[in-house]
Parts: structure tokens; C-alpha cells; sequence
């Protein structure tokens, strides 16, 4: 949802958040993304390969893609104050890494990608042209054949995350609504659990771009 459609000002939401809560104090809190990662080294990706993490944030994808050895990873999030976290906890490891601050739904890439990964981006666009030019961007800049690994709250997950209405996907309508762009190669339901010790319950869908 850009701004010309809604008075609810995204970025300012997020930048807020990471101002005031703390790296555990947030629900997506991940010490290490296994699910992201097996599906990444299933890929079967060159080290050379360009990843990009969508929402990436301070999380910590970038850090253990930095130890296995790519060398080609960007990262985008809405927060500046985000990615500040990120590359304070990175040091001297974060000029390794591309980074972009900007929304999803206003993205413009420069270039392609081997690899989109995005873990609860894609669920926050509720609106029906946000999800449709998202689709179109990854269409236009992820390679041929190019991978595609997606996760968004299940049917049976959480209907908002930090104040904010999300859309719920099933492995079904998660392929139903890539199709006939990406070829799915698996899905799985996830459960992860939160600081707060409580469940969300994730769908996960592995993809590759058709020719």
C-alpha cells in the first residue's frame, strides 16, 4: 500500500519499531533462519550468486550467508534504522553486503537476481496492486531459472503482526498465485517460535522461475 492509497504511514511504523524495541523484543527474532537456509543450499547456488533478502532488516540471513561464502547479498528493508542494526552488528563484514532501504512496493531494481528471498514481507501487502507489482518485479528481475524461496503466515497463523492486517497463505493459493511465472519445488508449514514463547505458524514454498 503506497501512501497515495492509505493514510497509514509504513515506513514511519517501522522505523519506530526499530527505535524502541530491542533484537529480542520482536516477535520475528531469529538467531539462526534454518528453514531459509536449507532451502538456500538446496539451490545449489555458485557462492557468486546474487541473493537478495527482502525485508532482510537486522536479521541474521546475511551473517551465516556471509560465513558459508557468498559474496553477493543484498539486503532491502523499508527501516534505515533496521539495517543501521544490521550493520553495526556486522562490523567491518557489513561492506560485504548491498544494502537498499526502501519499500518493497516502490522497489526498481538495478539489476537480477539467482535468488529472492523474502520471510514476512510479501504478507503484509494486502492490496491487490501492491501484490500484483510485486509479482511483476520479481518476474522481471529474477534470472531465468532463477529460485525463489517465500514465507508468509499460514491460514492457521497469526491475522496481524505488530498492529498491522496481514494476508494468510496456504501452500495452495501461495502457488496458485505464482503461477504460471515460478515452478513451485516444495512447501512446508512452519512453526516458529517467538521470544514471547508463543507459535506463528509459517507457509514456506521453495520456487523456480520458469523459462
Amino acid at each position: 500500500m503506497s501512501k497515495a492509497k492509505t493514510s497509514f504511514d509504513r515506513k514511519n511504523h517501522w522505523e519506530t519499531i526499530y527505535q524502541t524495541k530491542e533484537l529480542t523484543e520482536v516477535s520475528w527474532y531469529q538467531p539462526k533462519p534454518e528453514v531459509s537456509l536449507n532451502f538456500i543450499k538446496e539451490s545449489n547456488l555458485d557462492l557468486s550468486a546474487k541473493i537478495i533478502d527482502v525485508g532482510g532488516g537486522d536479521s541474521f540471513l546475511a551473517d551465516h550467508l556471509l560465513e558459508l561464502g557468498y559474496s553477493n547479498i543484498t539486503v532491502l528493508d523499508i527501516s534505515k534504522n533496521a539495517i543501521n542494526r544490521a550493520k553495526e552488528r556486522l562490523g567491518n563484514r557489513a561492506d560485504k553486503v548491498n544494502w537498499i532501504v526502501t519499500d518493497i512496493s516502490e522497489f526498481h531494481p538495478q539489476e537480477s537476481y539467482d535468488l529472492w528471498h523474502d520471510r514476512a514481507v510479501f504478507h503484509f501487502l494486502t492490496d491487490k496492486e501492491d501484490v500484483e507489482t510485486y509479482v511483476e518485479t520479481i518476474v522481471n528481475h529474477l534470472k531465468p531459472n532463477g529460485h525463489f524461496i517465500l514465507g508468509a503466515f499460514a491460514t492457521d497463523g497469526p491475522q496481524k503482526c505488530s498492529g498491522i492486517e496481514i494476508t494468510q497463505y496456504s501452500p495452495e493459493n501461495m502457488e496458485a498465485r505464482f503461477s504460471p511465472h515460478f515452478d513451485k519445488i516444495k512447501c512446508m508449514q512452519v512453526q516458529h517460535p517467538t521470544p514471547f514463547n508463543t507459535i506463528q505458524n509459517f507457509t514456506f514454498c521453495h520456487f523456480k522461475k520458469t523459462q
